[in-house]
């Protein structure tokens, strides 16, 4: 990659690609050049408040999205083009983790984070694909951008942050995508189903770099872990925890029942 040379400039070359292509090539660039050693750990940029995006989809707010018809195709096509939507942005969140917070910890949390990048690209690369052969394409339908509002939300907090976008909004996937592969795999649509299957394993593992770098960023000021949590869920979180839960999805991510079920109980 030519003139990057950190970390930190690969982070800010990530969310300053606007278009898929260049966004997903870029990303893998980047976590390739980390992995190889030719990046220095050093954070030399100022991040942008958002990342550069594509023209298309059309941003609306969640409850202006329309609804999706369940079991037939366009419902199918409009679940995976949202999950798309969901990973395209995870890209940009994954990058901005490292290069906002990453002079905080130690060179781990970039190895963790950027392979969650990685992965990242890779699942809206799958998707993407997938919607193509299904006719359609990522930026045909309308989409929310509800999970880069909590990036925003959290950008001076890297506890606010991992406690949010990994720890509820990524958990509740967690909760979710089991059934939903479910239901793809009884409407025969099975390349879906294993895409989804493929993504929902790989998250448990992105959940669990959340809970592992709360937790360490707790220890290191001295905070108890729970109610350290509890309290920033009920500030920066816009909406309630709610069952059912996959106990032990969120168990294999080190999110135990002592975090969420205080506050699904509030409920």
């Amino acid at each position: 990659m030519q003139n990057i040379s950190t970390i930190g400039q690969g982070a800010l070359a990530v969310l300053s690609a606007s278009d898929t292509s260049s966004k997903m090539k870029t990303a893998r660039a980047v976590a390739r050049s980390w992995r190889c050693g030719d990046l220095a750990h050093e954070f030399d940029t100022n991040l942008p408040d958002e990342p550069a995006r594509p023209d298309q989809p059309e941003l609306l707010a969640p409850n202006k999205m329309p609804r999706r018809g369940k079991g037939s195709l366009h419902g199918r096509i409009a679940l995976l083009h949202a999950l798309a939507h969901i990973e395209f942005s995870a890209i940009d969140l994954a990058f901005d983790l490292i290069g906002r917070f990453g002079a905080q910890f130690p060179r781990e949390f970039v190895d963790d984070w950027i392979s969650v990048g990685a992965d990242e690209a890779m699942h809206f690369a799958l998707l993407d694909r997938r919607l193509k052969q299904m006719d359609s394409y990522y930026g045909a339908l309308p989409a929310h951008a509800g999970l880069w509002e909590a990036a925003h939300d959290t950008r001076h907090d890297v506890l606010a942050r991992l406690a949010i976008v990994p720890m509820v909004l990524e958990a509740r996937g967690l909760d979710i995508t089991p059934a939903t592969v479910t239901r793809f795999e009884n409407q025969g649509d099975l390349p879906s189903a294993k895409i989804l299957n493929r993504i929902y394993h790989d998250e448990i593992r992105h959940v669990w770099f959340g809970t592992r770098w709360f937790e360490f960023g707790c220890q290191e000021v001295n905070l108890d872990r729970h109610k350290t949590w509890h309290s920033l869920v009920n500030r920066y979180f816009r909406g309630s925890l709610k069952p059912p839960f996959n106990n032990s999805a969120r168990k294999s991510a080190g999110l135990t029942r002592d975090y969420y079920m205080v506050l699904a109980n509030q409920v």
